[in-house]
């Protein structure tokens, strides 16, 4: 068995070919990131070690956001009643509740403006009538998208928290890339899709790295693997 099997977790397998290329995916498992710790010091702990020449690094948002003081708890949270309303009409999907709870609607609208989470409503209800889905986040955008609400698989204490988007994921990216010596990505990935949200020089495409992470091979539950490496494979 490679070594490097002990990195895979259950159910996701560790290569996978996009476009010709063999990329090998290498989960690393952390201790829980709170807003005590320092993403780059967090980083050079799991993943230098691991990193080789070529390699690049895809940090979960939510560990991003989590270390800039984003986990926001639900008990501080006091959604309006548009909050209540527009909550009801969001469709709830297995990668998690989305804006479909009162407390992250509220934030949705605090993170975007009353006025472009309407337009973005509005938007999406055209949308359905004419069978298309997705319109409602093309509107509202990342902020919008990277939130995350408390499922029954959320790992605690982030069960009773709502985590917003990470702010300046590009930038930070960038700051890491230049601890580790190779390329990063911070990534909003679910087993619904995956969206890029920062990178550095050095990492792959985003249209790559979405094909790369396409079955979310970090996982979403209690796998606790927040960041991971792409590395191409050339056994």
């Amino acid at each position: 068995m490679n070594n490097d099997q002990k990195f895979v977790n259950p159910g996701k397998n560790q290569s996978v070919v996009v476009d010709g290329i063999s990329y090998r995916r290498l989960c690393i498992k952390t201790h829980v990131i709170t807003n005590k710790d320092n993403i780059i010091e967090v980083c050079e702990k799991y993943a230098k070690p691991l990193a080789k020449a070529g390699d690049t690094l895809v940090i979960s948002e939510k560990a991003v956001a989590c270390t800039q003081g984003r986990a926001i708890p639900l008990a501080d949270i006091k959604p309006r009643k548009l909050a209540h309303f527009l909550s009801k009409y969001v469709k709830k999907t297995s990668a998690g509740i989305g804006l479909g709870m009162p407390e992250t609607m509220e934030m949705a609208l605090r993170e975007c403006g009353t006025l472009r989470i309407l337009f973005a409503a509005a938007v999406s209800v055209v949308g359905k009538l004419l069978g298309k889905n997705g319109w409602f986040y093309t509107v509202a955008g990342d902020r919008a998208r990277s939130i995350d609400g408390p499922c029954h698989y959320t790992l605690p204490p982030y069960n009773k928290y709502v985590v917003l988007g990470p702010q300046n994921p590009a930038k930070t990216a960038n700051e890491i890339s230049a601890k580790l010596g190779i390329g990063v990505a911070i990534i909003d990935a679910n087993d619904l899709g995956c969206v890029i949200l920062g990178s550095s020089k050095g990492a792959p495409s985003d249209e790559t790295l979405c094909k790369i992470l396409k079955d979310n091979p970090l996982g979403q539950t209690n796998e606790q693997t927040p960041m991971g490496i792409i590395r191409v494979d050339k056994e």
